[in-house]
This record gives C-alpha cells, structure tokens and sequence, in this order.
C-alpha cells in the first residue's frame, strides 16, 4: 500500500480535496494498526492527520479499522447494561473523580468496565487512583472477564483491548503531538457494540464531531464535557449531559450555568493516596459528594436500564450518595434495557 498516496491527500497536494473517503479511511488506519508502516512514513501521516480537522467518513472508517483489531468482551450475566469509561486524561488541578463514580455504579452492581493506559504522562490518572482502592488493572482478557462477571468492575489496560491502538498512543512520547488514536480510543466498544459507552471530551467542536458520530451510527452512549479529560462531572459545575439512542438524542441535564457551592472537594492535595483516601470517605458517608457527581449518576443508572424513569435514577442517585445503601434486590425487574439491534 502507497502510505505516499494517503499523505499527499490529506495535506492537499495539488489541489486535492483533502477528506479521505470512509473505505480509503478505513484502509489508511488498518494499516497505521497493523504496524507495517515504516518510521517515516508513519510519523508524516500522522503529523499530517493532526494538521487537519476529521470528517464523518474518515471517524467512521477509523473506527471500524479499530473496532476489527480489538479484542472482545463478553456482556455480564444482568439485566443491565455494562458502562465504558474511557480512562485517558488524569488530574492536573482537579482531583480526579472517576474511580468514585465506578465504586458508586459497582455498588449498586451496575458492570463497569474502564480502559486506558497505565500511565498519567505528569497527570493523577484514573489507573493509579484505583490501584490505592484495590482495583488493578487486568493482566489478561480472561481476568478482566472474570472480574466484570464476578465484581462487576474491571479495568482493562490498552495494549490488551486493541494492542495496534496501544502503541499510535504510545508515538505521542516520541513526536510530541497527539494523533487521532488518542480521541478514536474513547469510542471503542469491547461488548461488540452490547456496551453503553461514555464519551467526552474538553474541545468543543470535538463534542460535535461526537455528536454527529452518534447519530450516524446509532450507537448507545452519554455524551458531556470532560473534567481534565476524564469522563466525570466537574465537581464545581455540571455540563449538559445528553444521551444518544438509536440514533436520537435527549438531553439528561442541561448545563449548569453557575458554579456549584460548596462542590469543590476538600482535598490538600490531588495525589492518587490523598485522592482515594477521600474517595473511600465518600463512599461511607463522611463526606458530601458533589452533586454534579450525584446527576452523572443519575444518568448511568437511567440510561443502563437500572430503572427506567429518570425521576425515580434520581432519587436514587441521591439516596446511594447519602451514604444510604440501595441494595440490588430493589431494582425494578421491569427496567427498560437498551440492547443494540
């Protein structure tokens, strides 16, 4: 395959246009994760894919590259719809409060199942948090199954999902950039579209890249603005949180438009020790969780099929974090489950 080709498209040699078609998308990033592109050549590409913005055609064909060379997961043995999170950022001024919201859906027996790399790059990732909570990352795909079927919480490293994805995020050390791989990762659906991802993500006009992929494909997901890169509330000011069905989306909550009182955590420090040890207060009631947090959790619980009215995920919510435990027996066996067709 000429990778020369693909390049000089994408930069506009000669007045070409520029958008790849979703087959010669799809073509360029089987390649790219394959590994059977030279050094150079594999730099200039993705240096060039960065210089432009992605359409449609080339996010779909992208994505079904990537969704070819991951590895499955089988869907938990519940009524209930297993939830991604996509562990990619990390704290840098924030704690990070994704391993809360986990603990939080775990509790109620709501299965989990985050992926990510192992490491922050500087910031307090996801994975060191849950490392201090006694959540370790898989060392293979049969742990990470037994530990969603038995715990209902499992984190599963990069390199075992989708190693060809693992190692264009890996190439952000070396060139000093991101590439695509690093917001086509957060889509990936190991249930083989059976899950109900979480997406987010800081830039705007990426929430409407998302928006618009959600809608063209039909995938279930939850769709709001990241917190640090992580898909959690921001204690201090709740996004709009909307969700996407069948290729409809209803918005859950709308943005708050003033921050929170009260909503940042009392926490000297954002360390992954200082971090779980607050975290491990929350979950036993002494201490409040912000109430952006309590919404997100809400919505989880609507949108897996927990209940299925959004009232009743609310009151819920509010109930688990008060410390009050919802025990599993009183969830409705009439909950509405969205399964992909």
């Amino acid at each position: 395959m000429s990778i020369a080709r693909f390049i000089k498209q994408i930069v506009g040699a000669a007045g070409a246009d520029r958008d790849l078609s979703e087959p010669d998308a799809y073509d360029l990033f089987a390649a790219l994760l394959d590994g059977g592109v030279p050094d150079m050549e594999l730099g200039a590409c993705l240096c060039a894919l960065v210089m432009k913005t992605q359409v449609a055609s080339e996010l779909l064909g992208f994505y079904r590259a990537a969704s070819e060379r991951m590895n499955l997961l089988q869907v938990p043995d519940t009524t209930l719809r297993p939830i991604i999170f996509a562990a990619y950022g990390g704290a840098r001024q924030e704690p990070n409060l994704l391993p809360l919201l986990v603990l939080l859906l775990q509790r109620l027996r709501v299965p989990v199942l985050l992926h990510g790399t192992l490491e922050g790059a500087g910031r307090v990732a996801s994975a060191y948090i849950l490392r201090e909570l006694g959540v370790m990352p898989g060392r293979s795909l049969t742990e990470v199954q037994k530990s969603l079927d038995e715990e209902f919480l499992a984190f599963v490293p990069t390199a075992l999902l989708c190693p060809g994805m693992a190692n264009l995020l890996a190439l952000r050390s070396r060139l000093g950039i991101t590439n695509p791989a690093h917001s086509l990762v957060t889509l990936l659906d190991p249930f083989a579209a059976g899950g109900l991802r979480w997406l987010s993500t800081d830039e705007p006009q990426q929430l409407e890249r998302l928006e618009m992929f959600l809608l063209a494909t039909g995938f279930d997901a939850l769709l709001m603005r990241s917190t640090d890169g992580e898909p959690f509330a921001n204690p201090r000011r709740r996004p709009r949180i909307k969700l996407f069905h069948r290729g409809e989306g209803t918005v859950l909550f709308e943005e708050e438009l003033l921050a929170t009182r009260g909503a940042r955590c009392q926490l000297s420090a954002i360390d992954a020790h200082s971090t779980a040890a607050w975290v491990k207060q929350a979950m036993a009631g002494e201490t409040p969780i912000p109430h952006p947090l309590v919404n997100q959790l809400a919505c989880c619980l609507f949108a897996c099929g927990y209940t299925d009215d959004m009232n009743q995920a609310k009151a819920i919510a509010a109930v688990e974090a008060g410390s009050v435990h919802y025990k599993p027996k009183d969830c409705p066996v009439d909950a509405v489950r969205f399964r992909a067709t």
